[in-house]
């Protein structure tokens, strides 16, 4: 086997806000495996501050991971466990070369192009403005599903964005999924949790800050809207413990920030135990591992809206089968990749 690696900024079609920043580009690796004439590519995507992958050591990690494999090195052997996304990246690249290179990674519906898998509409941070024109767009497409990115902008003129939807659409219109990237703190979350429950919230996503298991707990236990854990399983291994002290309603998987399908499916397998919802969600990865995902997503059967409509967010993805069609995430087998940027 040999293998190498290409570095790829991508860059967005517009400012994507968080409550952690503004992102205006992104950067991602694409692992490439080749053997006997076959190549498999799979996609290591970061997320600035979010990841818990090493920045310094990025590089250099990902050079060793190709000498170990041109050694001859068993793939199972490399410990990576503090490099989640390149984790990612092997494992689909290896899935992806065991495919003879046809980026089908799995054989079900959504792969053969017979069903789509519908997901949520993403709404970004922005100015009142930008985000109202978000939600009409996302509503005239058919999104049934919004998924808001809140906890940056004055808390006011949030409720009164969240306002104007519900004066035109109930929830059995329209579900809202609300995401705070830990935007609020301990103290203030239940008040404004208490004030966003007026206008028949799905869930929110991550209320505070990770690593505060005590305070998160007390947040499910009180918090009128089904809290979601989800940068709280970003460095960590899965984990009952957790999960049986927070009492969350659903987690969040993200394959390329936690370290693959394997360990998604331990927290999944965790989750259903303890009688909590899932769903998964796409880390601003390219069309390469977008497409990982939404394969092995398929594959789980999972009938809630998923999210995985990042591929459209930049300028300069990778052209690929996948297409947005009806809020529905479907693979087009009469479309061609074109991997010239990798190759």
């Amino acid at each position: 086997m040999n293998a190498r690696y290409v570095n790829h900024q991508l860059k967005f079609k517009f400012p994507a806000g968080t409550s952690r920043g503004v992102l205006q580009e992104k950067p991602s690796t694409y692992l490439l495996l080749e053997e006997n004439g076959v190549t498999g590519i799979g996609e290591c995507s970061t997320i600035p501050d979010l990841s818990i992958d090493s920045t310094d050591t990025y590089q250099t990690k990902i050079e060793e991971v190709c000498q170990w494999l041109n050694d001859g090195n068993a793939p199972e052997n490399i410990d990576l466990s503090e490099y989640p996304s390149i984790a990612f990246g092997l494992e689909t690249a290896l899935l992806d070369l065991k495919s003879n290179g046809s980026k089908l990674l799995y054989d079900n519906d959504f792969s053969a192009g017979k069903a789509g898998i519908p997901i949520n509409g993403l709404v970004w941070m922005g100015d009142k403005e930008f985000m109202q024109k978000q939600i009409r767009e996302k509503i005239t497409a058919g999104y049934r599903c919004i998924k808001l990115k809140v906890g940056a902008l004055d808390f006011e003129t949030e409720l009164d964005i969240i306002k104007n939807i519900r004066r035109e659409f109930t929830k059995n219109d329209i579900e809202l999924r609300l995401d705070a990237n830990g935007g609020f703190s301990p103290k203030d979350a239940l008040v404004k949790l208490n004030r966003l429950s007026e206008f028949q919230i799905h869930s929110i996503e991550q209320p505070i800050k990770q690593k505060q298991w005590e305070a998160m707990a007390e947040v499910c236990q009180k918090s009128p809207i089904p809290i979601v854990l989800d940068e709280e399983l970003i460095g960590s291994a899965p984990d009952e413990t957790m999960l049986k002290q927070i009492k969350p309603a659903y987690v969040i998987l993200k394959p390329s920030l936690i370290g693959g399908f394997e360990i998604s499916e331990k927290w999944i397998s965790l989750a259903e135990t303890l009688k909590i919802g899932w769903w998964v969600t796409s880390a601003l990865e390219s069309n390469i591992g977008l497409n990982a995902i939404a394969q092995w997503t398929a594959s789980l059967n999972s009938t809630l809206p998923q999210g995985l409509g990042t591929g459209q967010l930049y300028h300069n993805n990778i052209p690929s089968p996948l297409e947005i069609r009806n809020a529905a995430l479907y693979y087009n087998p009469n479309e061609n990749w074109n991997l010239d940027v990798i190759r």
